[in-house]
């Protein structure tokens, strides 16, 4: 039987729109996606050793319930998802798509990319620890040091990275924010006096003053600077490298908190949460909200902390029926832990 030329050009097309289509399933794509990841209990074990350990001299109390911070699992780097991937994700409650430069700025690389996360969760573990100590009534020093020297900087040649700034024009500096502001408030072409402490030793540099290339009033003498802490006595967090970012910042406070202070802050509920921490106790925003509350309500957790900036897109998903609560500073996250230990019913900010 011979067929007819109109069959055959459609057999043909049909064919080819069929290839077509696997070809475009299997294209790589320029996105990642984000899915709930692993939750663990900053009062209790990572990868078999208690997330913390204190100095020996350190006074800890007993605690109970559970402080978990929440991950998103991310696709990798190297892993390129296809469309189908994609189509995949799309039917899938708690997953979400993102453009891949999001995540991975262009031209970085995997082993880039791990770095700057592992610095990230350093961060964390300092800012935390700070917050934590100064809310449970411990004095922390604080030195400014310079950590990157620019080129084309008044201070190239002179002023060195872990240089410690011990005073500007003579007045002793105490935090890296005192330092900046007495360098930038000054008239742009004038000369400032730094004394900086370098390998033990005190040195003093005059340097003349540049304007800010943002801000043509403020000075500047092309340095970044930041903190050297001075901590009372010894703590160590003790997650490792599997985990990066900072976002667990929050829940590391919070379980340091717990452990110097008396009686049990979650009272023994099941509390997850996430937030980047800042020294002064500020909690900050965070991405894959969504994925870490599903995240949460699979480890068992009855309420989750939101950050404040994160809580329109956190009640846009499902909630999975925990108790959303919102978060701006690390006292917000004690007290509203305080009063839901003492009253489940307690009325504390939420996510609404």
């Amino acid at each position: 039987m011979q067929l007819s030329r109109r069959y055959v050009t459609r057999l043909v097309a049909a064919v080819g729109l069929i290839g077509l289509t696997c070809v475009a399933l299997l294209i790589p794509v320029p996105y990642v996606t984000m899915k709930p990841g692993p939750a663990f209990d900053t009062l209790g074990d990572f990868e078999g050793k208690p997330m913390f350990t204190f100095g020996d001299d350190v006074k800890t109390y007993p605690t109970s319930g559970t402080l978990d911070f929440t991950t998103v699992s991310v696709t990798r780097n190297e892993t390129h998802l296809r469309t189908l991937d994609l189509i995949d994700a799309y039917f899938s409650d708690d997953t979400a798509v993102v453009p891949r430069a999001l995540v991975y700025p262009d031209g970085q690389t995997a082993k880039q990319s791990k770095a700057q996360s592992a610095a990230q969760l350093d961060g964390s573990k300092d800012s935390s620890k700070v917050a934590a100590l100064r809310a449970a009534g411990f004095k922390v020093g604080e030195t400014p040091l310079v950590a990157t020297v620019d080129k084309n900087g008044a201070a190239h040649g002179q002023l060195e990275t872990g240089d410690l700034i011990r005073e500007v024009d003579g007045q002793r500096v105490t935090s890296s924010t005192q330092a900046a502001d007495l360098i930038g408030g000054r008239k742009p072409g004038t000369k400032v006096t730094i004394t900086i402490t370098r390998k033990g030793a005190t040195e003093t540099y005059e340097l003349t003053t540049k304007a800010d290339d943002q801000d043509a009033s403020r000075s500047r003498i092309g340095i970044g600077v930041s903190t050297r802490y001075s901590y009372p006595f010894e703590i160590d967090n003790n997650v490792g490298r599997s985990i990066g970012g900072p976002s667990a910042g929050t829940m590391f406070a919070l379980a340091i908190y717990d452990r110097l202070t008396p009686g049990p802050l979650t009272g023994g509920l099941k509390i997850a949460g996430t937030g980047e921490m800042a020294a002064d106790g500020t909690v900050g925003s965070i991405g894959g909200v969504q994925q870490k509350i599903a995240g949460a309500h699979r480890q068992g957790a009855k309420i989750f902390l939101v950050p404040s900036a994160n809580c329109a897109e956190a009640v846009k998903g499902d909630t999975h029926g925990l108790k959303l609560v919102r978060i701006t500073k690390l006292d917000d996250a004690i007290s509203s832990i305080e009063a839901l230990a003492e009253n489940r019913s307690a009325k504390v900010p939420t996510c609404s």
